[in-house]
């Protein structure tokens, strides 16, 4: 089963809520990674900002960039702006909103500033086990963390099972809403670049995505899968949501607005899964029966069967025409 992480307190108090009150990864959904140097982070976060002049669609979490995307000359602009944009984010509205820092040191800034509260985590970037303590030194213990897997590290199975390792042990793992996978630095420790029309499951980083899977996913964590730059590519993303739920990734980074709609309609249900899935749960359903020319068997099936309902219900189920 995938752990979720608690939710950070409310912007009044500053107190944690109780461990029971938790982040669902599936709501990670389309994750919109956007320079902090802009000035419209308000907008953005709360939901209010027109996305490729379609008002209605917004990503299902945000995150705020204070690293990659932003020069490090412009570092003392970004953290300015984010300063004015973090106490107008209303609670409540528009997507999860988190903020990637650079390092401890921009965490350690941000935590200083009025409203970081109403964020809901922190991207933390080139995660290792030895960067981590670091930034978990800084932060209360009740606030949601992704740490993203995009050093050279990430192509050893030895060291990623000593970083699972250390996040079970130590107790981290609680904290950990989600794995984040970050392919194009790990493309770029390889000199090589996305190849247009080659989803993430056919290239270079086939195998590598498939043993963070073995690795994490069995222990309950949950793994983002990384972004398709190539924005005027529907078909190719809509190729690759599907073959990312099918390995079990949660959440999908996005780099352009056009891309929301396309995850969304990805991450709906199919009307026959959906039934499959209700009929496995069903308290009094066989130990094993056959269903729309399947067997179902709900010893082995009642893991994918909740996964299945939670994505129903947060992003509704695929229309007749769009049926695979």
């Amino acid at each position: 089963m995938t752990r979720r992480a608690p939710v950070p307190g409310s912007p009044a108090t500053g107190q944690g809520v109780a461990v029971t009150d938790t982040l669902d990864p599936l709501r990670l959904g389309a994750s919109l990674y956007t320079p902090a140097t802009r000035t419209d982070l308000a907008a953005l976060g709360n939901g209010t900002k027109a996305h490729g002049g379609v008002q209605d669609v917004s990503p299902h979490s945000l995150i705020y960039c204070l690293e990659d995307s932003v020069q490090a000359a412009d570092l003392p602009l970004a953290l300015e702006r984010l300063a004015e944009a973090l106490p107008q984010l209303q609670p409540g509205m528009g997507p999860l909103r988190f903020v990637r820092v650079r390092d401890p040191r921009t965490l350690e800034a941000v935590l200083g500033m009025t409203g970081w509260q109403n964020l809901h985590g922190f991207v933390l970037p080139k995660s290792t086990r030895r960067n981590l303590r670091d930034y978990l030194s800084l932060l209360p213990e009740n606030v949601p963390i992704m740490p993203t897997l995009e050093t050279r590290e990430v192509f050893s199975a030895r060291q990623m099972e000593s970083l699972r390792d250390f996040l079970l042990d130590s107790g981290l793992s609680a904290r950990v809403l989600a794995l984040r996978v970050g392919g194009n630095d790990l493309l770029h420790l390889l000199a090589l670049r996305r190849v247009p029309g080659q989803t993430v499951h056919e290239g270079p980083l086939a195998h590598t995505v498939q043993m963070l899977a073995g690795t994490f996913l069995p222990w309950g964590f949950a793994l983002s899968s990384p972004v398709y730059e190539v924005f005027s590519d529907p078909a190719t993303l809509r190729r690759e949501l599907k073959q990312d739920l099918e390995r079990g990734l949660t959440g999908k980074t996005i780099i352009h607005p056009c891309q929301i709609g396309v995850v969304s309609e990805g991450y709906q249900v199919e009307a026959h899964h959906l039934e499959q899935a209700r009929a496995i749960l069903e308290p009094d359903a066989g130990a094993v029966f056959a269903l729309d020319g399947a067997m179902c068997e709900p010893a082995t099936h009642r893991n994918w069967a909740e996964r299945v309902l939670r994505r129903a219900q947060i992003y509704g189920v695929r229309s007749a025409e769009n049926q695979t």
